[in-house]
């Protein structure tokens, strides 16, 4: 074997163990940020359900702006959005609820979107993907999503039996639970 064979082997050695080490730290630092998210989650949550029980008086403006409860200058963006609509929500919700919410709620946001369901379907992955949330399929096979505090919580979401709404078959899901 030559002198340049052995080097460029030795070289190719080196790059798979940098390429092994980076996988490694990224992988857990990847679930350290899983496991701050749903910290802060759970934060956000026991800290928004005191405001709303004994008034948002009770925070001083830094944690109001915090929470996204503070008076904004600009709208709120869809993702803000869907994260107050689920943390508001009892109980798990699908795509079509929630832009219903959103419509009502939200109507400059909403007016914003090309295609709504398509949109809000993307934000609440991705929050699935953060651990700020959760999603399983419904009794009538819908997908749903709820707001969590941790991501641990694996236990089946079991819904209410009145949902009807179709997902737009058009949009595409990961399979983030």
């Amino acid at each position: 074997m030559s002198m340049m064979s052995e080097t460029k082997l030795g070289n190719e050695g080196s790059v798979h163990e940098v390429v092994r080490s980076a996988h490694r730290e990224l992988t857990e630092l990847m679930r350290q940020r899983a496991g701050i998210m749903a910290r802060i989650g759970t934060i956000k949550k026991t800290l928004s359900g005191l405001a709303q029980i004994f008034g948002e008086s009770v925070l001083d403006d830094d944690l109001l702006e915090l929470l996204d409860l503070a008076p904004s200058k600009r709208t709120p963006g869809l993702t803000r959005a869907c994260r107050e609509v689920l943390i508001a929500s009892p109980a798990p919700r699908t795509a079509e609820e929630i832009c219903e919410i959103l419509q009502r709620q939200y109507a400059d946001i909403w007016q914003r979107q090309k295609n709504p369901i398509a949109s809000v379907t993307t934000v609440l992955n991705r929050l699935v993907e953060y651990s700020e949330a959760r999603s399983d399929w419904n009794e009538k096979r819908k997908r749903v999503w709820l707001w969590c505090a941790t991501p641990e919580k694996n236990s089946s979401l079991l819904l209410n039996d009145d949902e009807d709404d179709e997902l737009d078959a058009s949009s595409s899901f990961e399979n983030s639970i």
